[in-house]
């Protein structure tokens, strides 16, 4: 082909792209479970940190400029997995997307796909994944496989999974079964197991596979010695408390065969707390921050955050669900939001993949019960298995103290890292002599959480937050 042949066509088809709004997908790493089964990683065996969205009503109620303007919104604040479900909690089956499809061709069949509707889930998905975006896809909500208005067996469960595994098996996403329901029979599990027998088959294994639970729960209550689950994945919910269940992420930590775990619903920001506006209020940034810190910190290789507002993409012309405080597009602008990204970079500045629950580090025995306790002001702490660093969270000023003999070296360098905005200040080198040390936050007696960071300072490693590699 002459080259000037070449050069007009590429033209046309740039052009015919532009007309279209479409971008092709950019690939994006599969990504596979860490041989130590405690993380992703990327094929080529690099840390996948999990930072998600839950945007339940992502490819049912937003229009591609607005899926656009959402999905921009996350990638720039460092976001890596964005949670969606194809048939939509919200009368996902009659209410019809902002294009006017629905997703099902012939009534409740969901072996009759409307060509249309996953027309526009395609653009999201490549939009998504041409940001840098993995698509965490959930096939339907619980709803339709466990309630009354059930459209699920396990024979189209199966059929519709093998359908969906083959229409994306180049894309770059996570598959996530179930959908906010409980497994209550056998009628129920065996749905769930076609379906992921379905997806299996279409996309020929190219994707990992877990399990969306309710509230409280966890993919290892029903699945967690199912081969096809790669991973658990809890709904720790909207409370503010540690006790009961934000320590549930450590339990399934510990659970064996080893699997990695997360929590892909905490609390959202401006949520009713415990879903009681009246008593409780709405939560704020602070609280959507503890959880993060404690999820990570107990075992999680990853964490979800969630806006009240965004999972509904709620707008004044629509019905609210449960007290939303403002649109979506303000909401997407909250600061919790933006400020999950610090705790994924704080991660990423030190050895990944070594990386242990270590409450151990705290002496308890050397502050009040409630500190580092249960409750809102729980203090949990992590660190290298190879002891070259160890960090503490803690949610309010107060002094606490730490045992040093978890970390190596003669000479430890500390820090304070601050959640809120992501710097960090040095406080000073000091010889390791592998006792006891308290430390006391810059903000003593003050409502505001901290980091501290401690790293064997033989390893010259950079101040914490500071990125080692690129996104």
């Amino acid at each position: 082909m002459k080259p000037n042949t070449l050069l007009i066509r590429l033209v046309i088809f740039g052009a015919v792209l532009a007309f279209l709004d479409v971008c092709p997908a950019e690939h994006l790493p599969r990504l596979k479970v860490s041989e130590n089964r405690r993380f992703l990683v990327t094929e080529t065996g690099d840390p996948f940190f999990w930072l998600g969205d839950t945007a339940w009503e992502l490819f049912h109620r937003l229009n591609r400029e607005e899926a656009e303007l959402y999905l921009k919104n996350r990638a720039e604040r460092r976001y890596t997995v964005i949670q969606a479900v194809v048939l939509a909690e919200l009368d996902g089956l009659r209410d019809p997307n902002a294009y006017g499809q629905l997703p099902l061709a012939v009534k409740n069949d969901p072996t009759k796909p409307n060509e249309e509707y996953f027309k526009h889930v395609d653009w999201i998905v490549s939009k998504a994944n041409s940001l840098g975006l993995y698509i965490a896809m959930l096939p339907t909500w619980g709803n339709l496989w466990n309630h009354g208005d059930a459209v699920f067996t396990p024979e189209n469960a199966r059929v519709y999974g093998e359908w969906l595994g083959k229409r994306y098996q180049h894309a770059g996403l996570i598959w996530v079964l179930g959908g906010d329901r409980p497994v209550q029979n056998d009628t129920h599990r065996e749905i769930i197991r076609a379906m992921a027998r379905g997806i299996g088959k279409g996309d020929g294994g190219a994707h990992l596979i877990t399990f969306h639970p309710p509230g409280g729960a966890g993919s290892a209550q029903w699945f967690h010695n199912e081969p096809w689950l790669d991973f658990n994945m809890r709904q720790n919910g909207h409370v503010a408390e540690y006790s009961g269940r934000y320590d549930q992420t450590r339990t399934d930590y510990n659970r064996t065969p080893v699997k990695p775990v997360l929590d892909a619903e905490p609390i959202y920001e401006d949520h009713p707390v415990s879903f009681d506006p009246r008593n409780l209020g709405h939560s704020i940034a602070a609280d959507v921050r503890r959880p993060l810190y404690w999820d990570l910190f107990g075992g999680g290789f990853g964490h979800t955050y969630g806006h009240h507002s965004v999972w509904q993409m709620w707008t004044p012309q629509r019905a609210p669900r449960n007290f939303p405080l403002m649109p979506w597009r303000e909401a997407i602008m909250q600061p919790g939001a933006a400020q999950m990204q610090h705790a994924r970079a704080l991660l990423e500045s030190r050895p990944f993949l070594t990386r242990i629950p270590a409450d151990d580090v705290l002496a308890t025995n050397a502050i009040p019960t409630a500190w580092p306790g249960t409750g809102r002001y729980h203090f949990s702490a992590t660190r290298d298995a190879h002891g070259s660093y160890a960090m503490v969270y803690a949610p309010v000023g107060r002094s606490f103290v730490v045992r040093l003999g978890a970390i190596s070296g003669k000479k430890i360098n500390a820090w304070w890292f601050n959640p809120r905005n992501g710097t960090a200040q040095a406080i000073g080198t000091f010889d390791n002599h592998q006792g006891d040390r308290k430390f006391t936050p810059p903000d003593d007696g003050e409502m505001l959480d901290w980091v501290l960071v401690l790293d064997d300072a033989a390893k010259n490693y950079p101040p914490p937050g500071t990125a080692r590699c690129s996104r």
